[in-house]
């Protein structure tokens, strides 16, 4: 079951080290978890794009779940500036969290902008990886805290 999260994780980034991961635990059960993702991706200030089901094949792969998902979010006008002024980082918009249940827990995790820093050496988009792993460590730590 990890091995396979573990691909599903590498569809969401194009390179996984454990310095580009960031990962939470939460205690509450999956519905409660993704409402606390969702309010916590609100209080950051960021809007909600689309909660993508995950779990549609894995149910053709014969597992028996509902509870994976995709959690996409960003600020709008933003992705919209970034887009236009770097196409290349438009597989990387919206920001996205990978949520999926555990047995009575739920796991989150998101990748870091590590990977992609090589290729940009501009100021104004290192900024904004600076903004978004800060912003994503807060996101999944108030998640984490949430009871």
């Amino acid at each position: 079951m990890r091995m396979w999260l573990a691909g599903i994780l590498l569809l969401l980034v194009t390179s996984v080290n454990a310095q580009d991961l960031y990962m939470v635990r939460s205690q509450m059960a999956f519905p409660e978890t993704m409402i606390a993702l969702q309010k916590a991706i609100r209080e950051q200030g960021y809007t909600l794009s689309r909660v993508q089901r995950v779990d549609i094949g894995l149910t053709r792969s014969g597992f028996k779940t509902d509870r994976y998902r995709v959690v996409f979010f960003g600020k709008p006008e933003e992705i919209k500036q970034l887009s236009e002024r770097y196409p290349d980082l438009v597989p990387y918009l919206p920001l996205k969290i990978a949520i999926f249940a555990e047995g009575d827990e739920t796991l989150l995790l998101a990748s870091s902008f590590h990977h992609l820093r090589p290729f940009y050496k501009q100021k104004e988009i290192r900024k904004h990886f600076d903004t978004w792993e800060k912003d994503l460590q807060q996101i999944l730590e108030q998640v984490r805290l949430s009871e």
